[in-house]
């Protein structure tokens, strides 16, 4: 049973899961405030421009079954102004810092380790 414990300790708080669990919550609130935007002023604007707030008003009628297809425009249009807030909020600055580092580790060459540079005095030492 202590294995057991000890095993589904090391996978539950191992750094990968840990991280992804932070990513989730960070992704869900981060959608909150995208959709809060979309819903806040995003929406709004398209009701000044098509006067409705949403495209929901839009449906097509057969033989007494309505299809609403505005609701499915109003969820692309939704999906698309989160997909945006993730891109540049996310990705682009993300991407940014990943080449800055490694502009960084470019720049700045790893020096030897001692045992390396004892070895390369012995060789020269040697040679001569």
């Amino acid at each position: 049973m202590r294995k057991l414990y000890g095993e589904f300790k090391e996978f539950a708080f191992r750094g990968d899961i840990v991280g992804l669990a932070v990513a989730f919550v960070m992704a869900a609130a981060f959608g909150a405030v995208v959709s809060s935007l979309v819903d806040n002023i995003v929406m709004p604007v398209v009701g000044i421009l098509f006067g409705e707030p949403s495209f929901d008003f839009l449906t097509w009628t057969i033989n007494d079954s309505v299809i609403l297809y505005g609701s499915f425009i109003t969820a692309i249009v939704k999906f698309v102004a989160i997909a945006l807030g993730v891109f540049f909020f996310i990705v682009k600055p993300y991407k940014a810092y990943q080449e800055a580092t490694a502009e960084e580790a470019e720049e700045a060459p790893a020096e030897p380790a001692e045992d390396i540079k004892l070895l390369t005095e012995i060789r020269d030492a040697l040679s001569k």
